[in-house]
């Protein structure tokens, strides 16, 4: 449940973005700090074999990149 609730808590971020194309209010330094984590929890994950784990932060690491790629785009 915890780590749904921290992967879904990105997608409002991700659509207001997607909507605006604006990201100036993003910090750059922050997602790429966060998605760097979020990688690690993932390999975390692969090394433990935890299904839950891998899941979660896959999906999260994926929206952060996707929100990492619109705050390049959306300059």
């Amino acid at each position: 449940m915890a780590g749904g609730l921290t992967t879904a808590s990105l997608i409002p971020q991700a659509t207001k973005i997607r909507k605006a194309r604006v990201a100036e209010d993003v910090s750059l330094k922050m997602f790429i700090a966060f998605c760097l984590g979020v990688g690690l929890w993932l390999t975390c994950g692969i090394i433990k074999g935890e299904m839950a784990i891998i899941i979660n932060n896959a999906v999260t690491l994926l929206l952060g990149a996707v929100i990492l790629v619109m705050k390049l785009k959306y300059k």
